[in-house]
């Protein structure tokens, strides 16, 4: 075992969206590779991204388009694997508030909509603007209060729709026993979802280390597919609270597994893999806003050098999971 923990700081706190490496952690699968890691809870990606950038934590889990804003404010936050394709990014709504099912940005024309975060508002800002109907929509200011306040907007019918993640929607719908309503923004924009990030010094002095996490991960990512239900055991064990949502939190994993992370592209490079065009895409995203605090280089805030890609687990990822995944 190394002499310190390796600190893992996640994005957010524990939920359905991180039991694998809660997985992996408890299968003994970083404890094959030597390491210890402890995790910490965060306050989203932006949060996790500054501090793997200016070594308060060792890795970090930080959404890509948090990394490209950190590296616009002189931080050098260093993306090592791309653990989601896809954003897990979605515009959610309920049937009896918007009227009709959503199944097309074109519906948002003529519509307020509430984002629950920075992030997702770059993102559905650049939804809209390619679908033509930036000028048609009333995309609300990021609401302080972050998610759990934009929710009860779309409940009380406050706003027509609503901006967070993947099975938000669900989630209040079940809640309140009505009929939701989600569009994936990641079907419709190539952009990156969760990646995990690093910092200079770190990726300077512990390379090894990097490449050790990243295959133990991978495997957490694919016992967690093979095994949602034990995934989500260990998680509920980390957090009893969650118990009361078990259904929810598994829907929230395997919507990750099935849709964000494993595609095309996963199948042809292996777990963990990134595109620099897709990077340069994303840069080109943001830099079209004025939420950058100055300038980005894409091509320096991601490498595929510690991706253990001669593993055959993570080379062959798509091999090992896709019973499950197809």
């Amino acid at each position: 075992m190394t002499d310190a923990p390796l600190s893992f700081q996640l994005n957010w706190e524990p939920n359905g969206f991180q039991s694998p490496y809660f997985l992996a952690r408890e299968a003994g699968f970083y404890e094959d590779e030597g390491l210890e890691v402890e995790f910490v809870e965060g306050h989203g990606s932006p949060y996790a991204a500054e501090r793997a950038a200016r070594g308060d934590a060792d890795i970090a889990l930080a959404g890509a388009s948090a990394v490209l804003t950190k590296q616009s404010e002189g931080f050098e936050p260093l993306a090592v694997a791309a653990v989601t394709q896809k954003t897990p990014a979605a515009v959610y709504t309920l049937r009896d508030v918007f009227g009709e099912k959503l199944t097309d940005p074109a519906q948002l024309a003529g519509r307020t909509v509430a984002p629950s975060a920075t992030k997702t508002r770059i993102l559905t800002a650049q939804l809209l603007e390619d679908a033509g109907i930036r000028d048609e929509v009333d995309l609300l200011e990021v609401d302080p209060h972050t998610h759990h306040r934009v929710q009860h907007k779309v409940i009380d019918g406050t706003v027509d729709a609503a901006v967070g993640v993947v099975t938000n929607g669900i989630e209040i719908g079940r809640e309140h026993d009505r009929t939701p309503d989600e569009l994936p923004i990641g079907e419709y924009l190539d952009i990156y979802g969760m990646t995990l990030v690093t910092g200079p010094e770190f990726a300077d002095e512990r390379s090894e280390t990097i490449r050790s996490f990243l295959r133990a991960t991978a495997r957490g990512w694919a016992a967690a597919t093979r095994d949602p239900e034990r995934a989500i055991d260990v998680l509920v064990d980390r957090n009893a609270t969650l118990e009361r949502n078990r259904e929810i939190e598994r829907l929230k994993f395997e919507t990750a597994a099935h849709q964000l992370q494993f595609t095309p592209y996963v199948r042809d490079h292996g777990w963990g893999a990134q595109d620099g065009n897709r990077w340069q895409r994303l840069g080109e995203t943001l830099s079209e806003t004025a939420l950058l605090e100055g300038e980005i280089d894409p091509d320096a805030v991601w490498t595929d050098e510690f991706r253990p890609a001669d593993e055959t687990l993570v080379a062959e990822y798509a091999d090992r999971v896709r019973p499950t995944a197809d």
